[in-house]
């Protein structure tokens, strides 16, 4: 892969890898609201944050492996 165009599949698997990673994330997000809200009982802002960063380092960590591993051909 060099500097050129992206091949419609490359293009469809950059397109399957971010709409993983977005509802893994959400997913991923919700349990873990739903688990700190259920250790502390009320919902907190603290347990909706926790889930949401947690969320966001999935999805940050689900993209930049894509975009190493294809960096690299694989």
């Amino acid at each position: 892969m060099g500097a050129g165009r992206e091949s419609r599949a490359e293009k469809d698997a950059m397109t399957v890898e971010i709409v993983y990673a977005l509802v893994s994330g959400a997913l991923i997000a919700g349990a873990v609201t739903v688990v700190a809200v259920a250790v502390t009982l009320p919902v907190t802002p603290h347990a909706v944050a926790l889930g949401g960063l947690v969320g966001l380092a999935h999805i940050v960590r689900v993209l930049r492996r894509f975009d190493r591993e294809r960096r690299l051909g694989r």
